[in-house]
């Protein structure tokens, strides 16, 4: 094959990864108005309510692993029509649920999905960073992600229309049967689209697989899930990248998920107007005319949440060809935890508006992170992405402590959880800069 013709069937395969990507940020970001909607529909606390994201999340604790094997054995594009297939499972069991209007059912569908999507994470992430040169793999990851991006940008709003129209949460509030009909009515039909959304996918993918294929590097032989978790963990480098991931995942998902109860509390948006005041924040919320921000409209502002990541990623693609990428995640970690303690420490209405941006510095702190380790890692690339895949398990943890710290002491001081977790990522942003890419160190070596 010539280069030219290389060079096509490279970008070709990287436009086919990025619809992956665009995917499972759309399925992830209806966690957030899903688990203010059940809250209401099953009568549930802020920490019960939060095992919504829990069982989504913990997929990536035990599944992580298993994937990055079975990608070692059947190379990332049959592994990705696998994933597909699970997600397609956990999509029916999502419209059992929503039927027959039973918690336990939704989180085992929220549990499928999950690991079909770990899968994909395994597969797309690092294999979107390898189609291509290697000095551009900062560039690649993150652009994938700002798709990824679009996805959760839009997700909030549909599932906040479709999943949240009459419900209401606040203190002495009770949900009336035909608002938690609507509710119920409303998680069937979005993931009945989501259904046929990913039967498409599947068979683009499929369409797609032999061009992915010749693309893709070649998959090193790992063995076993064990022998792939002890090279994982002989890495120092992806023990402390997995530590960042769980940290980043867990903050940026307990801020998430909480966001539309925080701004509907009183003491935040839930009787102030000030919102619809902002141009586009406005007019996408949407004023029902009952002064304050009710439970639908907040569920429509975490859309702006997930749109700053969006925005910041799209920022982030060009400030990483001029800006060390470990300099720049300290930058933004260092932001994002201000703001954060902005929230506690200040509160009121302008809490909310600070709370919604602090999306733009999440933005790119997971691809930054994902790369910086691959690059420093000394363990395979699949064992060191499988370990890094499996510490999105911080999103099933870190928003119970924040969902606890809501439920006994207020929504906003639930940002004291993100706050610590942004402080460490700067501390792992600082020692990542002080260590060499080990691919430098070996090209050093040889010559």
């Amino acid at each position: 094959m010539t280069d030219r013709a290389q060079s096509g069937t490279v970008r070709t395969a990287f436009l086919a990864v990025t619809t992956l990507f665009f995917a499972w940020g759309f399925i992830t970001s209806l966690i957030d108005p899903l688990v203010a909607a059940v809250k209401g529909i099953f009568t549930l606390t802020n920490m019960q309510a939060q095992l919504s994201a829990s069982a989504f999340f913990i997929a990536y604790g035990l599944i992580s692993f298993p994937a990055a094997a079975l990608i070692s054995r059947l190379h990332a594009a049959k592994a990705i029509l696998l994933a597909l297939t699970m997600m397609i499972a956990g999509c029916l069991v999502m419209l059992v649920a929503a039927n027959l209007a039973t918690y336990m059912l939704v989180l085992l569908g929220l549990f499928m999905l999950a690991s079909g999507i770990t899968v994909l994470q395994v597969a797309a992430n690092p294999l979107a960073a390898n189609l291509g040169k290697p000095e551009g793999s900062h560039f690649r990851l993150t652009l994938s992600q700002t798709f990824n991006s679009f996805g959760t940008f839009i997700g909030p709003f549909i599932g906040a229309v479709l999943f949240l129209e009459g419900v209401e949460v606040a203190d002495g509030a009770a949900i009336t049967p035909e608002a938690r009909d609507a509710a119920l009515a409303g998680i069937d039909r979005a993931y009945f689209w989501i259904f046929g959304l990913l039967a498409l996918l599947l068979a683009f993918f499929y369409l797609s697989r032999k061009t992915v294929s010749r693309a893709a590097p070649p998959a090193a032989q790992t063995g076993s899930v064990g022998t792939m978790v002890r090279d994982a963990v002989s890495s120092r480098w992806a023990l402390l990248g997995g530590l960042a991931i769980f940290l980043y995942v867990g903050a940026e998902v307990a801020i998430g998920t909480q966001m539309a109860l925080f701004l509907n509390s009183g003491s935040i948006w839930g009787q102030s107007d000030a919102a619809f005041a902002v141009p586009f924040l406005g007019t996408a919320m949407g004023s029902d005319g009952v002064p304050g921000v009710s439970l639908q409209e907040a569920g429509k502002a975490v859309s702006f949440y997930w749109g700053g990541a969006m925005v910041g990623r799209a920022i982030g693609s060009v400030l990483l060809a001029k800006v060390r990428a470990a300099r720049l995640l300290a930058l933004f970690t260092m932001i994002a935890a201000a703001m954060c303690l902005y929230v506690v420490l200040v509160g009121g209405v302008s809490a909310g508006f600070v709370a919604l941006s602090i999306g733009l510095f999440n933005s790119i702190m997971f691809p930054v992170i994902f790369t910086l380790t691959l690059e420093r890692s000394t363990a395979s690339a699949e064992a060191t992405s499988g370990l890094l895949c499996t510490a999105i398990i911080g999103g099933a943890f870190v928003p119970l402590v924040a969902g606890g710290i809501a439920d006994s002491a207020g929504p906003a001081l639930a940002f004291l959880a993100p706050a610590a977790c942004y402080v460490l990522l700067c501390v792992f942003a600082y020692a990542a800069g002080r260590k060499s890419d080990i691919r430098e160190v070996e090209a050093v070596s040889v010559h």
